[in-house]
């Protein structure tokens, strides 16, 4: 018989539920893979207590058994099934591009999408924290910027999917959204959301729904999986954030709304910005604001200007980013009372436009333009945008440096590090170790060697 390997001594759960659903036996399945073995050249011997080992103690069999055993379970399904969707992945490491694809067939895709979240875990553990390729983004953002919406799609599978479930996964993004805000993307709630792909969202993509439920779960899914990649951006995890987020792109597609989508890729366009490629943001950015005109609500299309602005600020084009600027302001002014707006952008406000204005007018060496904004930006609650209120204040230090007062730049300074001492955010924390760069011309002074060392100390190095 064929030796296997032990993976980690648990439970192999899609191996299990993949069994089930093609109704095999341990022994059945054992035959089917020695079968199949033979014809490839493989002699095999494999009996029921060996895919019970499989099953129950997660360990893999070495060679090609993998291979042969989704095989046989895709003969069964009467579809094709990879070695990744049943949980057994190369010594080399699986596979580098699980959660890149962007199925062209929507039940392809929302197998891709929860055969993702299942192995996320896995995924995780295999990534690079820090790692993000912009090429990856390609083929999924021309796909849905050529066909943004399929038609709807009824699914027969597993349990019934309900209004109560559709409930369920809206709520869990809308606390994630207020934790994530209030404590950073590292937070435990962001775990739990995590889980709730795994445990709760992807079973539902395959289990049993008419079109008009199945749409509103693609879009649930899609904001679920973009939220957790936000929390993944945030915490400096860029490879596990850049799989959700076509993932989420996809299910938006899927969802037949457009809206859904521009609000992904405009977030897509972030994690750009902040990974150093500010040109490619600018252009993703841009493709989620003429994409969604005429279909996404002034506030989705507003996120999606402001996007753009930061990109184009950081390469330094000053009337292109002022110009996006003012493009966010009107469509905000143009929100009116009882109009479609959607509660997941709540925050997307005058206050939130005014603290990335800022920001924007920092990159652009312009602390005075920064100062005026940021004078608008004063209204944001701290309680409930606590990151927000962090980064705004290391912004403003750092624009006060450029403007070479030292005196409120460090009071700034302080205030950001009380702030964000408590937050959980790479992302957040890596304002704060750009004001002690802005601070090097000063190092010598007393106040400001106590501000540097206490960063170093007091928070972990930006991811």
């Amino acid at each position: 018989m064929a030796s296997t390997k032990d993976r980690r001594g648990d439970p192999n759960e899609d191996l299990a539920r993949l069994v089930k659903q093609a109704g095999a036996s341990h022994k059945s399945l054992a035959a089917q893979v020695n079968k199949i073995g033979s014809a490839a050249g493989v002699p095999l011997r494999y009996e029921h207590t060996s895919v019970a080992r499989w099953v129950n103690l997660g360990m893999i069999p070495r060679g090609r058994t993998p291979e042969f055993l989704a095989a046989a379970l895709g003969e069964r399904l009467g579809r094709a099934v990879s070695v990744d969707e049943i949980g057994m992945y190369s010594r080399s490491g699986g596979n580098p591009d699980v959660g890149l694809d962007f199925a062209r067939d929507p039940v392809d895709a929302i197998r891709v999408a929860a055969t993702y979240w299942r192995t996320v875990d896995r995924s995780r553990r295999r990534l690079v924290s820090n790692g993000f390729a912009i090429a990856a983004f390609a083929t999924p953002v021309t796909r849905w910027l050529a066909k943004p919406t399929d038609a709807p799609t009824a699914h027969e599978g597993g349990r019934q999917v309900g209004r109560s479930d559709l409930d369920e996964l809206w709520k869990a993004a809308d606390e994630a959204r207020l934790w994530d805000s209030r404590f950073g993307g590292g937070n435990w709630k962001a775990g739990s959301v995590t889980e709730c792909l795994r445990l709760s969202a992807a079973p539902l993509l395959t289990g049993t729904y008419t079109e008009t439920i199945g749409r509103e779960l693609f879009a649930a899914t899609a904001e679920l999986s973009r939220v957790v990649g936000w929390s993944a951006v945030d915490t400096g995890h860029h490879a596990v954030a850049q799989r959700h987020f076509v993932q989420a792109l996809r299910l938006a597609r899927a969802a037949g709304n457009v809206e859904s989508g521009c609000y992904v890729l405009a977030t897509m366009a972030l994690q750009a910005f902040l990974r150093g490629y500010p040109e490619q943001a600018a252009d993703l950015a841009e493709g989620a604001y003429e994409r969604g005109l005429g279909h996404a609500a002034p506030r989705v299309l507003a996120f999606a200007k402001l996007a753009e602005a930061r990109a184009h600020g950081r390469t330094g084009n000053a009337k292109a980013a002022k110009a996006a600027l003012g493009r966010t302001e009107e469509l905000l002014d143009s929100i009116r009372p009882g109009s479609h707006d959607p509660e997941q952008l709540a925050y997307m406000t005058h206050a939130r436009l005014a603290a990335d204005a800022t920001e924007v007018h920092r990159d652009l060496n312009d602390p005075k333009g920064a100062f005026i904004w940021n004078e608008l930006a004063e209204p944001m609650p701290a309680d409930r945008f606590t990151r927000a209120t962090g980064i705004r204040m290391a912004v403003l230090a750092t624009s006060h440096l450029q403007n070479r007062e030292l005196e409120r730049g460090l009071t700034a300074a302080n205030t950001s590090l009380r702030i964000l001492s408590n937050v959980h955010s790479a992302r957040a924390h890596s304002y704060l170790h750009d004001v002690t760069r802005a601070l090097t011309p000063w190092k010598r002074h007393p106040e400001v060697a106590v501000l540097i060392q206490r960063t170093r100390t007091e928070l972990p190095a930006a991811a």
